[in-house]
């Protein structure tokens, strides 16, 4: 089974501080993993550890099979992930049409500046209507609400055929039916013939799909536990992690968390 992600007793130091301390995690391909912490866990600095803008200080670092300080090229590696993050959503153009912000994933670029080819534009109408983006495909960006940016969003990073998609608390400040909306778009990718391994980044139990087979708990920037989500999101292992005792329902195959 290829591997996706292997990191070993990855520790990350930065201005003074260590932001990751002793991480050791694999995902394999065909899985789909939670990464879940509250917020300081050490989550967004994991992140850039895997889009390769932070060096690990110690430890080994692998991912999509290219090996961290040997035999990789950090634009080449980003390339191959679809990141959909609050940083990228202020980096773009605001004037830029949704179907244009689309057509920049095919380059990784902010902004169109390389010739575009009609097999790109008829990827790029596919997938804005395989993630019910077409009605606004003509409206600038900066019109869109926030749910229609965030499938916008991942409807770009689909757009170079990423083999991992990384999404960065895509549901913040989104509301209830909103959030659901880009909840099904997931549903939707999971489904695709050849789809990416997910990597979901919340701190809200309620949003972890049925298809997030595994979970990685973090906290104060070390691995607390790791294993199939069913045994993470549990009252044993949540109440543990928070320090504080919590219910945890389940509906749906999705959870529920409250405190006690």
């Amino acid at each position: 089974m290829k591997k996706i992600i292997v990191l070993e007793d990855v520790s990350l130091r930065r201005d003074g501080h260590w932001l990751l301390k002793d991480i050791s995690w694999h995902i394999q391909k065909g899985e789909h993993w939670v990464l879940y912490g509250l917020n300081g866990a050490g989550k967004t600095a994991l992140l850039n550890m895997l889009c390769a803008y932070y060096f690990p200080t110690s430890g080994h670092v692998e991912v999509l099979g290219k090996v961290f300080g040997r035999d990789y090229l950090a634009e080449k590696l980003r390339q191959k992930i679809g990141l959909v993050s609050a940083r990228l959503q202020q980096k773009l153009y605001p004037s830029d049409t949704a179907y244009q912000i689309v057509l920049s994933g095919s380059f990784a670029s902010i902004g169109l500046y390389e010739e575009v080819t009609d097999e790109m534009r008829q990827k790029a109408i596919r997938l804005l209507d395989e993630l019910h983006c077409l009605p606004y495909a003509d409206r600038t960006y900066e019109t869109l609400s926030q749910g229609e940016k965030q499938r916008v969003l991942i409807a770009r990073a689909l757009m170079a055929d990423p083999e991992l998609l990384i999404l960065d608390e895509p549901t913040t400040g989104l509301d209830f039916l909103a959030r659901e909306q880009l909840l099904e778009s997931l549903q939707v990718i999971h489904e695709k013939e050849n789809a990416p391994t997910l990597l979901y980044v919340t701190h809200h139990v309620e949003e972890i799909l049925p298809i997030f087979t595994h979970t990685l708990l973090l906290k104060n920037g070390e691995v607390f536990d790791a294993g199939l989500t069913e045994n993470m999101i549990s009252e044993e292992r949540l109440s543990k992690l928070f320090e504080c005792e919590v219910f945890v329902t389940w509906e749906n195959g999705r959870a529920n968390l409250r405190r006690k």
